[in-house]
């Protein structure tokens, strides 16, 4: 419904909080199987990678493909990567292509599933082949100081992805144009520049070619910053709606949210990282395990499993921390979107929509909070909405 026809719309009316619907309740049931099974997952693969010796065998293979020390590591990352990829492609499958399917959330077909999924690799070879060699090559350099040098260059390699996702890999995967209704483009320009992120461009995907599930943001850095809607998106919720939701994006953007994010991920990375040196070394002054596992420093790109083995345990600790703060900016930015637009219920309505069609349930238990949510519940978001009230426009 166009902005105009609602202009008697009272946002002051509150939205009760849905039900969930039997199926998103068993949707949110084996989805939290699924995700258990993804984070034992994660270790064993890596972990029988090690222990067997295969690691080793890798290297030595590597060395003979590769001859020079970065021919070695190039090869032994795309053995890496090529092996997880067939390992993991079963369970891939059925979380991302079955059960998506089953509960009525995607439309896409298998071999535009499996197109997207070797495309993913591809860049995963690019980006490993291109990249991977420097935190072998940091930790023969500086051994003791490798840790700190590698963590202070996320910052600008996060920086560098922000800048080139929107222009060259998230198009290798949907088709984005400009949005075909330009009287509500025109409106969210508008709210941009009142927002103070003036100078974007408003693009449209077709999702719809893969699912069901409607989502919008704000992207990019500098020349390539652009706020993207999908079409699902377009097509359930009104214009109100989406200039609520698009108020949400622009908060992000406006308050920094990306760079902090960042900030914080680069402690994170710091903290891991200093807890994969000691712990790896002091694994491998066992004598034992060095011989099981076939190599004796972190600088071999044989310790590849033995690294992200430790990463992933430091996760288990580390990982509430950024699942923490970005709750926060999600809050953070629901705030922006109400000071800016003023529409409280049409912002309720929006989630009430997205939980439908979302399949998500409106409120989350402990477990799920800490460990799994990026953003606050859906219901806490709507009791918000209902509750607060935004300063009068101008202020």
């Amino acid at each position: 419904m166009p902005v105009a026809a609602e202009a008697s719309l009272d946002e002051s009316i509150p939205v009760p909080v849905p039900e969930p619907s039997p199926l998103a309740l068993e949707y949110h049931r084996t989805g939290r199987w699924l995700w258990a099974l993804g984070k034992l997952w994660v270790v064993a693969i890596p972990l029988a990678i090690l222990i067997s010796g295969t690691s080793a065998r890798w290297r030595d293979f590597a060395r003979r493909i590769g001859r020079t020390w970065f021919g070695t590591v190039a090869v032994y990352i795309a053995i890496y990567l090529l092996v997880r990829f067939a390992a993991d492609l079963p369970l891939r499958y059925y979380a991302g292509f079955l059960r998506q399917h089953a509960y009525g959330l995607s439309n896409q077909s298998a071999g535009k599933w499996f197109g997207d999924s070797l495309k993913s690799l591809a860049l995963e070879l690019v980006g490993g082949i291109g990249f991977g060699w420097v935190p072998f090559w940091l930790i023969g350099r500086y051994p003791r100081r490798w840790w700190l040098i590698l963590s202070a260059l996320t910052v600008p390699f996060a920086g560098f992805l922000a800048l080139i996702a929107p222009i060259w890999i998230d198009p290798l995967f949907n088709a984005y144009g400009p949005m075909h209704d330009k009287a509500l483009e025109h409106a969210i320009l508008a709210q941009a520049g009142r927002a103070g992120i003036a100078g974007s461009r408003v693009f449209e995907v077709n999702k719809s070619v893969d699912t069901n599930a409607l989502n919008a943001y704000v992207t990019g850095l500098f020349g390539t910053k652009r706020i993207v809607l999908w079409d699902t998106l377009l097509a359930k919720m009104d214009d109100r709606e989406v200039l609520a939701v698009l108020g949400h994006e622009m908060g992000h953007y406006k308050l920094n949210h990306i760079p902090k994010s960042v900030a914080l991920s680069s402690l994170v990375i710091l903290a891991s990282l200093f807890w994969v040196d000691r712990a790896g070394r002091w694994l491998l002054s066992r004598p034992a395990l060095r011989r099981r596992f076939g190599f004796d420093s972190l600088a071999d790109v044989a310790a590849t499993p033995l690294i992200l083995l430790l990463m992933a345990a430091s996760s288990l600790v580390l990982g509430p921390i950024g699942l923490a703060l970005s709750r926060y900016h999600e809050h953070e930015a629901d705030r922006f979107a109400l000071d800016l637009t003023h529409r409280n219920r049409s912002a309720a309505r929006a989630f009430v929509t997205l939980q439908r069609e979302n399949l998500s349930v409106p409120r989350l238990d402990w477990i799920d909070t800490i460990f799994r949510s990026t953003h606050p519940s859906i219901g806490d978001r709507i009791d918000f909405f209902n509750s607060y009230r935004p300063p009068a426009v101008g202020r």
